[in-house]
């Protein structure tokens, strides 16, 4: 396995694989790696000749108040667990080679699909995340590029994005990977107290439970949104930044549910903000 931190190194690699006839799957992500990572580097392998790993904690998708000075890094620890999964190269920039002195660029996806949910409540995340997105695909020139539904949001950016700049790649939605109590996998969950981590249990047994009422028949939005609220503020420490059920291909308003929905939520406790999500076939 190769490690690149320079952009010209990764692009040469890449160019390299390319004209052998290979291709490229790229896994984009933070680090701090755990199992819902791995199984995009999985389906990256099962879908292409080469797998590429990003690793970059992105400034310009956090904002002020937030933990990029804190979010949990161990470089180290992820590059010994990506040799083990068969990666073949590694992308870890500085934040100078990737925002050198100057820089002052940016792409961004505007329309409904970013004022709702996560652009809410943090402005300027998805501007970071799309300009930090198109750098990583100059960068590793990949044919497939593989994210979590649990950021269900960025993934329909990033998918949009992708299709109207005309990029020449595919967007690979990979499946949320939980523990098993029913805790999504996040890089963010190390912050939470015993307390807490209990408490989180909450969104998934909120999000299966309208589910199950979907399936009983349920329609109307708001009823549903009501006891999602309800089983998770019974947990004292949780904070709801939001709780959405919106059409699931292009997070458009819904007067019902009906077709592909999706069932998302945001909610602190303590310091420490996890989203969860659910999509919804009637």
């Amino acid at each position: 396995m190769q490690i690149f931190d320079s952009i010209k190194k990764m692009q040469e690699w890449s160019l390299q694989a390319r004209k052998q006839g290979k291709s490229i799957g790229l896994v984009p992500t933070m680090g701090y790696l755990h199992d819902g990572h791995l199984s995009l580097v999985q389906a990256a392998r099962r879908n292409c000749d080469l797998v590429v790993v990003s690793i970059f904690v992105n400034p310009l998708q956090f904002g002020q108040g937030e933990d990029f000075e804190d979010y949990p890094r161990d470089l180290s620890r992820d590059t010994d667990l990506l040799a083990d999964a068969g990666v073949d190269a590694v992308f870890a920039p500085a934040a100078r080679e990737m925002y050198p002195a100057g820089f002052s660029s940016s792409v961004e996806v505007s329309g409904e699909i970013t004022r709702k949910m996560c652009g809410i409540s943090r402005p300027g995340h998805f501007k970071g995340v799309t300009t930090v997105c198109t750098k990583l695909f100059h960068a590793c020139m990949p044919d497939k590029a593989f994210f979590g539904q649990k950021d269900a949001q960025q993934l329909l950016i990033i998918k949009k994005m992708v299709r109207e700049l005309n990029f020449p790649l595919e967007i690979i939605r990979v499946p949320i990977v939980r523990e098993h109590d029913g805790l999504a996998l996040s890089s963010r969950n190390v912050y939470l107290d015993a307390g807490q981590r209990q408490e989180a249990l909450a969104l998934n047994k909120a999000l299966s439970q309208a589910k199950e009422q979907i399936a009983g028949g349920e329609r109307d939005i708001a009823r549903l949104k009501d006891r999602i609220s309800g089983i998770i503020t019974a947990s004292p420490q949780a904070e709801i930044d939001y709780i959405e059920i919106v059409n699931g291909e292009d997070l458009s308003e819904l007067e019902a549910v009906d077709g592909i929905v999706l069932i998302a939520v945001a909610v602190k406790f303590g310091k420490t903000r996890l989203i969860d999500n659910l999509l919804v076939e009637v």
